[in-house]
Parts: C-alpha cells; structure tokens; sequence
C-alpha cells in the first residue's frame, strides 16, 4: 500500500508531534501554517508521565530540558500546607519522568531531525472540501492542495473545527497572567508550588537553570477592561502569600504581563467527524489549564491516531471514527476535571490538609493512568524496542 498523503494544518507542539510521528511511519506529510516560521511563543508546559511516554515513542530526545520536578506542593494564600504530591512515586508507577520545559525547547527538540521542506509557512487555509477520495484544503493565497486526510492542529480558534462544524469554545470565567522569569537564585528547583486563596490562585514551577514560570489566575469575563498598569493589580492581589510569591513580583514589568491576560476556554468535545478530516490538540479540545494537561493530551492524540492509522488495509474514514472514539470518553473526563475552579476559602480548603499525602498522590496517579490508554502506549513503547533491536 502506498503511504497516505496526511496534509497537517498547524505548526504548533501538536502539529509537528503528529506529524513527526506519522513520518516515521512512512505516511508523506505536509504541515501548513499561517506564521512566517516556527517559533514558539509563551512561557513553559508541564510534560506529565503520559505525555513523556509519547515523546520518547516519537523519538524526542528531553535530557537536559527544562526542569525535571521531583514534588507539587499546594497551600492556601496564608501558608496553611494543603497536599505534597510525590512525584517521584508517580514516575516510578508510571514509568516516566515529568518535567517543566519551556514551550520553545520543547518545539525545538520536536524539530530536531524534522525535514524542514515539509513545514509551508505562510500558508493560512481558509476552506476545506471533500474530493471523493480524499480532502482538498484551500488557502486565501488561492492556491490548495489534495490529499488522503487532514488534521486540523490549529489550535483555540481552529480554521478546520470550524469547517466540520463542531461547537465553538466558551469561556470558564477564569484568566492567566503568566509567563516565564529569570531569579537569582531557586532554592528549591525540582519542586513546584501551588498556593490557592479565596479569590484566585497562582503557580511557581521551576522550568530549568534560573527560569521559573508563574502564572496567576484571577476572574475574567468578556467586557474585561485591561488595566494601564496590569502588575499593580496582580501585586493587590497576590503581594504577601509568600516571600517568593513577592520575589517574582518584585522582579517582574509591565511588559512581562504584556502578552496576558489568557482567558481559559473550553471546548464541548465533538462527536464523531465526517470524511476524511479529523481534528488534534487544542483544536479538539481546549481546556483550562488546571491540571496542566493541554500539551500531554495533543500527544496522547498523536499517540492514538498513530495507531489507528498503522494498519494500511484500513479505510482512513474508519480509521479517523475510531481514533475520535477511542480519545472522546478519556479526553472528556480530563476537560470536566480541569473546569473544577480550585479557589476556595481558607475555611474550605481545610478539609484537603486532612488527607494523607499517599492518598492525593495516589489519586492523581491513577487518574492520569486511566486516561492515558497506557496498554496502547506499553504496546507501542514494546514495538519501539523490537524494531530498535
């Protein structure tokens, strides 16, 4: 059977994981994006054990990148203690390390080996249509290209989500300044600290060497007016939860806030797709930022859809319902958990410091465990191996 023609709209972490991933299977790959280049913007990801999992599958060598996390503390706005997660526990039943990398590295080790004449830059698509045999998308330059199928990797605002007609995404309510800053000094560089107080919460996770991303998360909604001077708002706010809560405050600028605020939205995850297009990443499913696990879920689609195309006997509309079905059940399940808004009073929070340790970390891990299809992803990392051998 002749490699499937796979055309990739979206050149971002999930576009060229997938298709990095689907060139090693052989299919020919073309990834489009209506940036003039690659370069990844943001501050750093959370890569959990599932989505390190993947990685390694893809061959994406992460020594060195980012910071590898050893624990996740998580305390009320006034320093009560509220839960130490092991991570370390976590990789040790999981089976891989999780670490803090900025979005930046991550994109470039994604590239690492990538053949640089299968990304098309400047090209921003604007329509799709069925072909009979496949799909064809346009592009506002008038030009398009055909091909077997499409994946819409394009992110929050999906050219191609909207194209299959699935619903468009709804705020929570919730926003993020965050970013990625440089200290002196980290005292503690393989732990990450959440602290949650009554009318929002912020994160401190070291991303490598003297880089620490923060976020803070406050209400929002659409009529939202952006302050002149955004920090002095984000320091009533947050100035005295903890002395390096006021260490980053004190070394960021207005223009380190320049980029935020990120609304959090959350798409409805769509059933099943039509024809030879189906949809990856945030795309399918954007999700707050809750748990972190946006960019670990983009792999684990890749890591599924992958699979389902392995077989070249199989029809590719075939191929893309199950690959939908398969991620629909798991990936939903994360997005609920992700909408839970953790900000609560001091008299709330109470109750968690009540719970042993074992048992959050124990939760956790299995949650991320039953989502992460991980007899699919023992199956795959075996084959690696055999091939390798």
């Amino acid at each position: 059977m002749r490699p499937l023609r796979i055309l990739v709209v979206g050149a971002g972490v999930s576009g060229i994981a997938v298709a990095r991933g689907l060139l090693r299977d052989g299919h020919d790959v073309t990834v489009f994006d209506r940036r003039p280049d690659t370069a990844a913007g943001g501050g750093a990801v959370t890569i959990w054990s599932n989505g390190a999992t993947v990685l390694d599958q893809l061959g994406v060598d992460m020594t060195g990148a980012g910071q590898q996390l050893s624990a996740v503390r998580v305390m009320t706005s006034t320093g009560r203690p509220l839960s130490t997660m092991d991570l370390n526990a976590m990789v040790n039943r999981l089976g891989a390390s999780v670490r803090m990398v900025p979005r930046r590295i991550l994109l470039e080790r994604l590239l690492d080996g990538f053949p640089a004449d299968r990304i098309r830059a400047n090209s921003r698509a604007v329509g799709v249509s069925d072909t009979g045999d496949g799909v064809r998308v346009e592009f506002d330059d008038g030009s398009s290209v055909d091909g077997d199928l499409l994946i819409g990797a394009d992110g929050l605002h999906s050219v191609v989500r909207g194209v299959v007609g699935a619903p468009p995404a709804t705020p929570t309510g919730w926003c993020s300044w965050q970013g990625l800053v440089r200290l002196s000094e980290i005292a503690d560089p393989h732990v990450a600290v959440m602290m949650i107080g009554p009318r929002g919460s912020l994160g401190l996770w070291p991303a490598g060497g003297a880089d620490m991303q923060w976020w803070f998360d406050l209400p929002w909604s659409p009529n939202f007016l952006r302050p002149q001077r955004p920090l002095d708002m984000i320091r009533r706010h947050f100035a005295g939860w903890s002395e390096r809560v006021d260490e980053v405050l004190d070394a960021l600028t207005d223009d380190d806030l320049a980029p935020s605020p990120f609304p959090h939205y959350r798409h409805p995850v769509p059933g099943p797709g039509r024809g030879a297009v189906t949809l990856l990443g945030d795309a399918a499913h954007t999700m707050p930022p809750t748990l972190a696990q946006g960019t670990n879920q983009a792999l684990l689609d890749t890591m599924v859809l992958r699979k389902m195309l392995s077989n070249r006997d199989i029809d590719v509309n075939k191929a893309l319902r199950r690959y939908e079905n398969t991620r629909r059940r798991k990936v939903r399940a994360v997005s609920w958990v992700t909408t839970q808004q953790v900000s609560r009073s001091e008299a709330a929070l109470r109750p968690a410091a009540l719970i042993p340790d074992r048992v959050m970390t124990w939760v956790l891990t299995t949650f991320l465990g039953l989502v992460s299809h991980r007899g699919m992803a023992a199956e795959i990392s075996r084959d690696s191996l055999a091939e390798v051998s």
